[in-house]
This record gives C-alpha cells, structure tokens and sequence, in this order.
C-alpha cells in the first residue's frame, strides 16, 4: 500500500513537472512569437520609414527641378520679350547736332518706334537721308545725287507737311503757313528767317513724300535745302516717342 501510495505521488508530481515544463515551453513560443512579431513589425516600420524618406527626397528633387524649370522659362521668355520690343518696336537713337534745339540737344538719347500712323504733322522722325527729292516746274518729283554731301547721313526733323498739302514759307514774316493756315508752333527754338534754296515756293507736297524741318530753324538744314529737299517715306527710319537719357530730362516726344 505504501509503494502504491509512493508510487501516485511520484507519477503526481511527474506528472506536474510535465504540466509546468509545458506551461514554460509554452510561454517561451509565446515570447518567442511576440518577439518575431516585434521584429517584423520594426523591420516593416524601418522599411516603411527609408521608403517614406526617399519618396519625401524624390519629391523634393523634382520640386526643386521644378522650380529651376520655371526659372529659366520665365528668364527666357523676358529676354524674348525684350529681343522683341528692341528688334521691332523701340530703337535707341543717340542725337548728334543742335537742329531739334530746344526740344532736342546734342548726346540725348531717345527711343524711336518704327511701329506707328503716319507720319503726321509735328512728329519727329529719324530719316536716312540718302537721297535728296527735289520739284521741276511741274511739281514733279526729281531726284539729286548727295554722293560726297556731308548731309548724306542718319538726320532728325519734325514733319511740317504732309502729303497732298500745300506748303508756304514767308521769310520776311517769320511765317510757316500750311493749306493758308500759319502754323502755331510752340515747339521751335525762333521763327524762320530764310527758305533756303531748295523750292519756290509754295509747293504742293506729292504723294508718299514730306516737308520736314529742326526746331532750331535758324540753324538747321532740312528741307528748305537742296541736300535734303523731300522726304521719301520709305526713308523714315521711324518715330521718336520718348527721350529717357538725361534721365532728368525724361520726355514722351509725343506731339
């Protein structure tokens, strides 16, 4: 009886030292499966962070691309647009001589515009006087070689008559008279005192040609003179607008 007795709790607390080594065994898979499952999970946090950090730098790279692109279009498109207004809108002209005096003087720089109406009475034009146009007795158009003239060369004047208008200079008046009417001109330095050689007048001013003069009348070569006479339209380089240097003397030429 006692070896039976002996027996049972020996198989008892066999049978408990099992139970226990399972129940260690047990809690070891489970400590060992959290512990995998830990380290999955910082291996996917590690993984989800280096492809969160090389998207964020990818978009930053292409941000940064981006931004550099819109630069260089924005840089290109200001020089295009600049190229553009100086090739054909606005020319930088540097006057020589005292003619244009006082609305002009010697080393002003204006901007000249070779898009525009005209010309029309009171515009000052920038003429490339290679020819000289004269009248015969017919009040038709000749032309007079300048080859060797000094005045063969870039000039400014003011139109003063236009196409299909009639032109009178009354010297001993100090008189510029257009269709009957004597001019009004505020702009001139003094009064004409001389109709120089060039016409008898009065002339009717043909078609596609112009009467110009200087605002300095008593010093000015224009078209009371045989070296200049008519101007041709398509020897107008274009219309002064604006004059910008002196920049104290800034002006829009515009009459």
């Amino acid at each position: 009886m006692a070896d039976e007795i002996k027996n049972t709790t020996e198989n008892t607390e066999v049978t408990n030292d099992e139970e226990v080594i399972e129940e260690v065994t047990e809690e070891a898979a489970e400590e060992n499966e959290s512990t995998v499952a830990e380290d999955e999970a910082t291996e996917n946090t590690n993984e989800n962070g280096s492809e969160n950090s090389e998207s964020e730098a990818e978009k930053k790279e292409s941000k940064l691309v981006d931004d550099v692109l819109e630069i260089v279009e924005s840089t290109l498109l200001t020089v295009f647009v600049i190229v553009m207004i100086f090739t054909y809108l606005l020319h930088p002209v540097n006057v020589v001589g005292g003619s244009m005096k006082n609305t002009l003087i010697e080393n002003d720089r204006i901007f000249m515009t070779t898009v525009y109406g005209g010309p029309h009475y009171g515009d000052i034009v920038v003429i490339n006087n290679d020819m000289a146009y004269l009248l015969d007795e017919n009040n038709n158009v000749v032309e007079r070689d300048i080859t060797g003239s000094p005045l063969k060369e870039c000039i400014i004047k003011r139109v003063i008559a236009e196409p299909g208008q009639t032109l009178e200079i009354d010297a001993e008046k100090e008189q510029v008279i257009v269709d009957g009417k004597v001019l009004d001109e505020p702009y001139i330095r003094a009064t004409v005192n001389n109709a120089w050689e060039a016409f008898d007048y009065p002339i009717t001013i043909p078609e596609g040609y112009y009467f110009v003069m200087g605002d300095n009348r008593r010093e000015s070569s224009d078209s009371r003179v045989s070296d200049i006479g008519l101007i041709k339209k398509d020897q107008i380089y274009g219309k002064a607008v604006l004059r910008y240097s002196p920049f104290k003397n800034f002006k829009f030429l515009l009459f």
